[in-house]
C-alpha cells in the first residue's frame, strides 16, 4: 500500500492505493497556500489517518510541472510550492520517500493503466476543460520530456486565424502562458465562450452552448462547428507526431459524449492514418483520474 494525493489550489485529496484497481480515497483538506510546513504537515496528516505505514511512498498529482533537469517546480496557484525543488524538500520534511507528476500526465497514466487506454501502446490523454492539456504515455510510462512538458498541445501560436464553413475570421487570442494564439485559448471552455461571442454577440457559459446546441439552435451550432474546425486541426498534428491509437478526452468539455463525437470524426479525417474505429474518445474514468494515476504511478514506482 501507499498513499497518493491529487493536490490543486482548493484541496488536497489523498487516498491509500492497494492495487491500481483498488485505491480508496480518504477525507480531503484545504490546500495551504502560502505556508510549505502547513503543506508538508497536511499531507503527512492525510497519509497517516489512512494508516500508511510512515517510511512508504507518497505519490503526487498536482497541477504543476516539475523540470526534470532543476527539480524546481512550476506551480502558479500554489505559492508555498512555486519555484521549490519539491520532491527534494518534501522528501527531507517528511522522510520519505515521494514522487510528484503533472495532473494531466496523472490522468493519461489512470486512462492508460484503467481507462480507455488499456491494451495500448501509446496513449495520449487530452483535457478539454478549464484549460487545454495533455499527457503522453509510452508503454506504461509517463513521457515528461525536456522540462517536463511532453503533452502540453495547448500551448504555442498554432490557433487558426480562419474557421469554420463558411470560414470566419478567429482573433489570436491572448492565452495565460503570456503567447497570443494558442489552443488553450480557444479550445478552453472559455475559449468556446468567446467564440460564441465572437460570432453572436451574445455571452453564454459552456454548458448552455452545449445544451443549445444539443437541442438544435443554429447560433450554437456555428459555434460548435467553428470550436471544433479550430481544435481538431492542432489535435490531429500532435497525433500524427506522437503516434497515439487512443486519445481520451478528460475535462468538463468531455461530458458531452456528442462534442467529443464530433471532434473524434473530424481529428480522424484530419490524421494521416486511416482508421474507421473511434480514436478520440470520452475518458472511461470519470471520479478522481489524477489521484488514481497518482496511485498507480506510485504501485509502479515500488513494483520495480
Amino acid at each position: 500500500m501507499i498513499a497518493c494525493f491529487d493536490i490543486g489550489g482548493s484541496a488536497i485529496k489523498g487516498a491509500i492505493a492497494y492495487l491500481p484497481e483498488d485505491i480508496r480515497p480518504l477525507p480531503k483538506i484545504p490546500t495551504p497556500l502560502n505556508d510549505f510546513d502547513a503543506f508538508a504537515s497536511v499531507v503527512e496528516k492525510i497519509a497517516a489517518d489512512g494508516g500508511a505505514d510512515p517510511r512508504s511512498l507518497i505519490s503526487i498529482s498536482i497541477a504543476g510541472v516539475v523540470d526534470s533537469d532543476t527539480g524546481k517546480i512550476t506551480c502558479a496557484n500554489i505559492p508555498c510550492i512555486h519555484g521549490r525543488t519539491l520532491v527534494a524538500d518534501l522528501s527531507e520534511k517528511l522522510q520519505r520517500p515521494v514522487l510528484v507528476a503533472n495532473d494531466a500526465d496523472c490522468f493519461a497514466l489512470s486512462e492508460a493503466v484503467v481507462g480507455a487506454g488499456r491494451g495500448h501502446r501509446i496513449v495520449f490523454g487530452v483535457i478539454l476543460g478549464t484549460g487545454v492539456g495533455g499527457g503522453l504515455i509510452i508503454n506504461g510510462k509517463i513521457h515528461e520530456g525536456a522540462g517536463g512538458f511532453a503533452g502540453e498541445w495547448g500551448h504555442g501560436p498554432v490557433s487558426a486565424t480562419l474557421a469554420g464553413n463558411p470560414p470566419v475570421v478567429i482573433p489570436r487570442y491572448a492565452c495565460g502562458c503570456g503567447q497570443v494564439g494558442c489552443v488553450d485559448a480557444v479550445g478552453a471552455a472559455r475559449g468556446m465562450e468567446r467564440l460564441h461571442a465572437h460570432l453572436h454577440g451574445v455571452g453564454l457559459p459552456s454548458t448552455a452552448i452545449i445544451a443549445a446546441w444539443n437541442a438544435g439552435d443554429a447560433a450554437a451550432e456555428r459555434t460548435i462547428g467553428v470550436y471544433i474546425d479550430v481544435v481538431s486541426g492542432p489535435l490531429a498534428m500532435t497525433i500524427n507526431i506522437v503516434g497515439a491509437s487512443i486519445v481520451p478526452v478528460g475535462g468538463g468539455l468531455a461530458n458531452s459524449v456528442e462534442l467529443i463525437k464530433r471532434l473524434d470524426e473530424a481529428v480522424r479525417a484530419r490524421i494521416l492514418r486511416t482508421t474507421d474505429k473511434p480514436l478520440v474518445v470520452p475518458a472511461e474514468l470519470k471520479i478522481e483520474p489524477g489521484l488514481i494515476g497518482a496511485g498507480v504511478l506510485g504501485l509502479m514506482e515500488i513494483a520495480k
